[in-house]
Parts: structure tokens; C-alpha cells; sequence
């Protein structure tokens, strides 16, 4: 007989009859035609009970400040490269990331090892997801995954999907659902995995037979790897390069994309330059070229490999990549001692 978690067991016929909520309130998920459909595509589909689910469902509250949260609303940090990599490369992030490196540094060194991730981008992902786990979120993640899924309309469907992934995992893990929580988005834990992805990409990295994201950090450092190999991570290829431009027919290859389908030596003929680059780039080397603006300041340009394009799986933001590039070099220059 399959049961979502063990709080389930012990829920009697009361928690889901409790006193309809006054008139100003929303009503009930579990009485909406839409969760009880959902929750017929559950039983039928992955053996749930109905029962229980309606009682998941009555005590499932909707957030409004959720609703909030994820409306589309551009900040000056989304509009500054400047500002926004300000927030994520500084020495206090750097800092808290050399001491998560002291402290982990074994389990570092043994994701890098199986998964050929290396250990400055692990850091790099989790300082700025959760500040090296000191940020994880404070939403119970079945409301904020349910108030998105039920009243969110403009990606209801992905919300569906990830409240279905995180039922399985629930009743997988054995867990208590109300008991876990996480970003308004859902995300959960340490790097701040949404709940199909920590299907699909958490391992269990310290050998307790559990891969817990929220409370075990060797777990969280190799579910990260382990993510990143997954989606393409080339070991010993190069993230990105900073790339100095000449004449106009860079424009050209700006086209708002993150896959790395130009080939290097295509750019070099329009002007595109990377930084550093030792020796001369395969002819099958493809990158993408992208534009840093910030209002007041000159555009930085870097050229985005594929390793570039697998972090931007993590988050699909020009943004985020570099930020995550730019404090890892800068968090390996400080473990090395020396300048970025």
C-alpha cells in the first residue's frame, strides 16, 4: 500500500473537515475542480492514494506573498551587470566561500575527482544560490509549489509538474511533506534544487544512504557536480574568456542566444578576440558571444564555451553565468594565494 509520508499515517478525517475559512479567505485546495483533477492524474498515474491527498491538499495554504514574489519585476541589479555582479563577487562571499573550501575540502576534491567538475565552480554555485547554505528559504515547499501550480497561470504547467516531482519525492524519501521548506519557487536546500531535478540529479555523496540537500553539504557538493556532468560539463575545458572587439561586425554575432554555436575563428574575423586564450583555437571550437551592459559603463564582452551553456542549466541568466565564473576565479585565486 503506498503512503506519501509517515505524517499521512496519522491524519484522521478532521484535518480535512476543519471549519470552512471565512468569506475573505481563499477557499481550500482541496476543493477546487483543478486540484482534484491533479489529484486524479496522480493516483492514476503514480499509484497515489486519493484520500490522502485530499488531506494534503486541506491543509495546503496559498501564499500571496508567493504570488508576489515571482511576478516579473526588473530590478536595477537585473539591468547592471555592474551592480548585479557586485552582489555575488565581493569580499565577504569570497571570504565565507575559502572557509566552506577549508571545511569541505576532502568532499571537494572527491566530486572534482568523479564528476571532473572543478572544486571553485562547486563553491562558486552554492555561494551564490544560498550564501554556502545560509540562505535555503523559509516557504513550506508544498505551499509554495501549490499556490504556483493553482494560481499562477503563466507557468501553472511547470508548477504542476514540479508539485508532482515533489510528492514522488516525498514519498520516496520517506519524508513528513510539510516539513521541508524552501525558495518561493519551490527550490530546495543548500543548492537550491527544484524538486525534479533533485530526482533526477541528487546523489547520495556521504555515504548515509540518504541524499539530503537540505542537511548534509557533502551531498550538496555532489548532487552540484553531479548536475553539472550531467548536462555537458567538459572536464579540463575552459568556462569562458573575457573577448576584446574591434570594428562593428561583432554585432552581428550578438544575436541574445547562450548556446556556444559560432565557431572562434569565425569571430576572430569579425573582430572578436578572446583574452588569454594560449594557442590557436580548434576550427570545430564554437562560443557565443555575449554583451555585459551596465547603464553609465562601457559593455564587457566574453565569449561563453560550453561549460558556460551547462551553468546556465543551473539558471538560465547571461547573468548568473558569468557571476559564477567571475567567483570562482576569483575564490581559486584566493586558495591559491594569489591575485585574480
Amino acid at each position: 500500500m503506498n503512503r506519501l509520508c509517515a505524517a499521512f499515517l496519522a491524519l484522521g478525517l478532521a484535518a480535512a473537515a476543519q471549519a470552512s475559512p471565512p468569506e475573505s479567505e481563499p477557499a481550500p485546495y482541496a476543493g477546487r475542480p483543478e486540484v482534484r483533477a491533479f489529484i486524479r492524474q496522480m493516483v492514476k498515474r503514480h499509484a497515489f492514494d486519493a484520500r490522502e491527498l485530499q488531506q494534503l491538499f486541506a491543509r495546503a495554504r496559498r501564499e500571496q506573498a508567493v504570488l508576489d514574489a515571482i511576478q516579473p519585476t526588473a530590478s536595477e541589479a537585473d539591468q547592471s551587470w555592474e551592480l548585479y555582479r557586485g552582489i555575488f563577487v565581493n569580499p565577504k562571499r569570497i571570504g565565507a566561500g575559502l572557509e566552506f573550501w577549508a571545511r569541505y575540502g576532502d568532499v571537494l576534491a572527491r566530486a572534482q575527482r568523479v564528476y571532473g567538475v572543478p572544486e571553485e565552480f562547486i563553491v562558486a554555485i552554492i555561494g551564490v544560490e544560498t550564501f554556502y547554505g545560509r540562505h535555503t528559504g523559509r516557504w513550506r515547499v508544498v505551499d509554495a509549489l501549490a499556490t504556483l501550480a493553482f494560481d499562477y497561470p503563466p507557468r501553472a504547467e511547470f508548477f504542476r509538474q514540479e508539485l508532482a516531482n515533489y510528492l514522488l519525492y516525498a514519498r520516496k524519501s520517506g519524508i513528513d511533506v510539510f516539513s521541508v521548506k524552501g525558495s518561493y519557487a519551490g527550490a530546495i536546500g543548500i543548492p537550491q534544487f527544484m524538486p525534479g531535478s533533485y530526482l533526477k540529479y541528487a546523489v547520495d555523496f556521504d555515504g548515509d544512504g540518504v541524499a539530503d540537500l537540505s542537511n548534509s553539504a557533502a551531498d550538496a557538493i555532489g548532487s552540484v557536480a553531479n548536475f553539472l556532468k550531467q548536462h555537458g560539463w567538459q572536464s579540463g575545458e575552459a568556462v569562458q574568456y573575457e573577448a576584446r572587439i574591434s570594428g562593428s561586425g561583432f554585432r552581428a554575432f550578438l544575436d541574445g542566444g547562450l548556446q556556444p554555436r559560432h565557431r572562434l575563428a569565425e569571430l576572430a574575423k569579425a573582430g572578436v578576440v578572446p583574452v588569454g586564450w594560449s594557442g590557436q583555437p580548434r576550427d570545430d571550437a564554437r562560443a557565443v558571444l555575449v554583451e555585459l551592459e551596465s547603464p553609465d559603463a562601457q559593455s564587457e564582452y566574453r565569449l561563453g564555451l560550453q561549460n558556460f551553456y551547462v551553468i546556465t542549466r543551473y539558471n538560465n541568466s547571461l547573468f548568473y553565468a558569468c557571476a559564477v565564473s567571475d567567483l570562482a576565479a576569483a575564490l581559486r585565486a584566493a586558495h591559491d594565494g594569489r591575485s585574480p
